[in-house]
């Protein structure tokens, strides 16, 4: 069995690397990459035309979602501020928001009598990367999320509004669909006093 291969499979990432080194790692026309601790790309496994370059045929089709993350680790319901998620793909994406901003929704289990079950979080940040930014900004003592309360991004689409995602150098959209898995992979955030 190979290690690596040229399929839609995001499973054909290089399979010696862990489970959290994979979500550093995408596809680029040069081959598999992973960004190092200084933000910079490094070819781990070179295959050519593993995305296709320029071309609108790609070998592993419109970009996928890998993984999700909450790059904010901790939050205090009294003070508000900025919830932000991190949205992984397998190759670079490039964002459009001249239409609109695309943008996903968080669930709020209330545990904490918040009183809101969901929160938009909208696009932030990262087009032309393979990890997308999306945010939402809770205001101090909103009664919105509270002390207990807890947000899972979850299986969804994200929604365009109007803007596009598409593969980076190509005219292939890009795939919106967060699996459960994909969801999963953030787990929860808790609201602290």
């Amino acid at each position: 069995m190979a290690l690596w291969g040229v399929s839609t499979s995001d499973e054909s990432k290089p399979k010696w690397l862990t489970a959290e080194q994979k979500k550093t790692v995408f596809a680029t026309d040069r081959g598999w990459v992973q960004l190092n601790g200084k933000g910079l790309e490094e070819v781990i496994c070179a295959i050519g035309g593993l995305t296709g370059g320029s071309s609108t045929t790609a070998s592993l089709g419109a970009a996928t979602i890998t993984s999700t993350d909450f790059v904010t680790t901790s939050f205090g319901e009294a003070a508000g501020g900025n919830i932000d998620v991190r949205v992984i793909f397998n190759e670079k994406v490039t964002v459009d928001t001249t239409g609109g901003t695309p943008s996903i929704i968080l669930t709020n289990d209330q545990a904490g009598s918040g009183s809101a079950a969901t929160l938009t979080a909208a696009y932030q940040s990262g087009s032309s990367t393979n990890r997308l930014t999306f945010r939402v900004t809770v205001g101090a003592g909103a009664g919105t999320f509270a002390d207990g309360d807890g947000l899972t991004v979850g299986a969804q689409n994200i929604a365009l509004n109007s803007g596009t995602l598409k593969d980076t150098g190509t005219t292939v959209n890009a795939g919106v669909a967060i699996s459960a898995t994909a969801g999963a992979a953030a787990g929860t955030l808790t609201a602290a006093a």
